[in-house]
């Protein structure tokens, strides 16, 4: 899916959800190859030009989330978690929610997941498997995880992930030796963030949500 489509669609249902015209809202989707520049980012973490990323098929976007440069496509799971912010929580809250789904997540691989607030993601032996960022407007945000399960890792080599000089980057496939497919990972990583943020969610067509057609987003409401 489109990136540009799919932050127009989590504004729209933020408006939504914050005037309560919609109930909390899940987003899962595999984005097209494309590079985000968020709120902090500098323009040294991009390391390929505009032209050469064109070239090879990607996009490039500045994006409302906080964080640095980094890099989406096939292969990795993104979840965009449209919940507001509890009453006596904040986004830090928001984050380690996330964080604790994804390493519910690969804690059923054997995997052991650790999280950090000082260069936000979910690091295993000393690699980024899972990174994190959003945007927050009336106590609702937007933006959320990226989850490497298949991703080819070889993309992250046309920036400074996520800022981060001299740290890898890897995926739940180079972790175990075999290919995951990312539709495996959707009903996992879904059950969990429904545990984190302890909510009930049920699966909503996807043409109830989006005004952009795509079979790659799930769309789950809290019930």
């Amino acid at each position: 899916m489109g990136f540009v489509p799919t932050v127009a669609l989590q504004e729209r249902l933020r408006q939504e959800v914050a005037s309560r015209a919609r109930r909390p809202t899940l987003l899962l989707c595999e984005h097209d190859p494309v590079i985000t520049m968020g709120r902090s980012a500098r323009p040294k973490n991009l390391l390929c030009s505009p032209e050469d990323l064109a070239a090879a098929g990607v996009q490039l976007h500045v994006a409302s989330r906080g964080g640095d440069v980094t890099y989406h496509g096939p292969g990795q799971l993104v979840a965009y978690p449209i919940f507001p912010l509890r009453a006596k929580t904040g986004v830090v809250a928001h984050v380690e929610a996330m964080a604790k789904a994804v390493i519910a997540v690969l804690a059923g691989w054997g995997l052991r997941g650790e999280f950090r607030r000082d260069e936000p993601g979910v690091w295993i032996n000393g690699a980024k498997v899972c990174a994190f960022g959003v945007h927050v407007r009336r106590r609702v945000p937007i933006h959320g995880l990226a989850l490497n399960v298949q991703t080819d890792l070889a993309a992250f080599n046309m920036i400074v992930p996520c800022g981060i000089v001299g740290k890898a980057v890897t995926s739940v496939t180079a972790l175990l030796g075999e290919p995951i497919p990312v539709s495996s990972v959707v009903p996992l990583l879904a059950a969990a963030l429904s545990e984190a943020f302890e909510v009930v969610l049920e699966e909503v067509h996807e043409s109830v949500i989006a005004g952009v057609a795509t079979s790659a987003v799930s769309s789950l409401l809290q019930t």
